[in-house]
């Protein structure tokens, strides 16, 4: 049998684009490739990229110039560019980086053998047509860089929300759910080849919706009764359709993760309509008191935007209004970056200075910072059953794993190991991680 070639995956951005990466393995290792952790000795290199900001595809392209030494090494090296970014600058890509050989949007995966043996005739190989029914449901992912405890699931793709500072629904299409079935199986299969944790993905999860009607919570519900021991987590919640009914469901099965993350990026009412979000200030908060009432020990956690076109002083007070009200648990904060082509880039100016975006992010980041030093002390005192999922980084005495509420707890390794579940007892905290004790059942 032919000796398997070497694939090289780099990958940025979202657990969406992970989670391709692990697609794309899998397609791969089909036609004779294994991956490699060893870029030196890679016969194919992707870079699964993102355009969610304009930072992300400045470090993809400084990566691309970075892999000219290996062409050199190896002339007949393949080098690809996968993803949105592969999707929102297409041909231009091939233009401009004379080291790329082939550019693959995400929904032309299965396309990329053929492409590949375009590549390797000479010719630059492009497919970045979008599909209205792609969801891969039928291929089993290969875990790249895998702990073997936790894996994502993707159970849908696509975006139709249009928020007007975003690239996604460009880059990724029309929104489509995969079938349940494949799902739950998929879950299955990880449990029972040891993983305990799963993470279910879409851009949006709430809006999932099946052929045959079934709902995201039904779906939830579906795979928490996998097994107790397999936890279930899923991201990313949209606030215009976070319903009881999920909450609800959380609530019924304790396998269920206390971890929502519910994006508000503006507590301004302005803003937020002209980022399109399709929800005010007041919905948003209505939606934080049915967590807080239905899942009272739920953490919270947020994507905040600053710096957007035309935000004034009293916006970004209102945002941080915002966040002092809900004591958000964590957040993912950021400094407005206009995307070509969106709305936002077409109907309005970029028009806040960087220094005053920095010193606004600066803000929102020190609040943070206060807020989840202040949610961790909470839970000093506290006994909680930990997933072990690695040793720490700091010792190789202590072992780290995260809570129901996603929070990273450091303690003693003692004769633990990962994938076991250890109630620990929380001793002392920083604003990023608890540390504890084993409390022996």
């Amino acid at each position: 049998m032919e000796t398997p070639r070497k694939l090289y995956i780099e990958t940025y951005g979202c657990q969406m684009n992970f989670s391709d990466s692990q697609i794309v393995g899998s397609i791969m290792t089909d036609h004779n490739f294994e991956t490699t952790e060893n870029i030196a000795e890679a016969d194919l290199i992707f870079v699964n990229t993102c355009s969610i900001r304009d930072h992300a595809e400045k470090r993809v392209r400084a990566r691309l110039q970075e892999f000219k030494k290996y062409k050199k090494i190896k002339p007949g090296l393949i080098i690809g560019v996968l993803g949105c970014m592969a999707e929102r600058l297409k041909s231009q890509l091939i233009e401009e980086e004379k080291m790329v050989d082939l550019i693959v949007g995400p929904d032309a995966y299965r396309d990329l053998p053929r492409l590949l043996t375009v590549a390797e005739g000479g010719q630059k190989a492009i497919n970045v047509i979008l599909s209205a029914d792609e969801t891969y449901a039928d291929i089993n992912p290969v875990r790249l860089d895998s702990s073997g405890i936790s894996a994502f699931i993707s159970i849908m793709r696509g975006c139709e929300n249009f928020c007007s500072y975003c690239v996604v629904p460009f880059t990724r299409g029309k929104e489509r759910s995969r079938d349940p079935e494949t799902i739950v199986n998929e879950a299955k299969d990880l449990f029972s080849n040891g993983y305990r944790e799963v993470t279910l993905l879409g851009q949006n999860v709430n809006s999932y919706k099946s052929e045959s009607g079934l709902g995201f919570a039904q779906l939830m519900e579906r795979v928490a009764q996998i097994d107790p021991g397999l936890r279930v987590r899923f991201a990313t919640s949209h606030p215009k359709d976070l319903s009881d009914d999920l909450l609800h469901t959380i609530s019924a099965y304790p396998n269920i993760c206390r971890s929502i993350h519910l994006p508000v990026q503006s507590g301004s009412d302005r803003i937020l309509k002209l980022m399109n979000r399709k929800y005010d200030r007041q919905w948003y908060m209505d939606r934080i008191e049915a967590i807080k009432k239905i899942l009272p020990d739920s953490a919270i956690s947020t994507d905040i935007i600053a710096g957007f076109s035309s935000e004034t002083d009293q916006d970004h007070e209102d945002t941080l209004g915002l966040m002092r009200w809900v004591g958000y648990d964590y957040a993912f904060m950021f400094k407005y970056s206009e995307r070509p082509g969106t709305t936002a880039e077409k109907k309005y100016k970029d028009d806040i200075p960087e220094t005053v975006k920095s010193e606004r992010l600066k803000q929102i980041i020190d609040l943070q910072q206060e807020l989840s030093y202040k949610s961790n002390l909470a839970d000093v005192g506290k006994t909680f059953e930990v997933l072990v999922e690695r040793y720490s980084k700091k010792s190789g005495k202590e072992l780290a794993g995260r809570n129901s509420q996603n929070k990273v707890i450091v303690f003693p390794k003692n004769d633990f190991k990962p994938g076991d579940y250890v109630n620990v007892q929380v001793t002392s905290c920083t604003t990023a991680t608890l540390k504890g004790m084993v409390i022996q059942s």
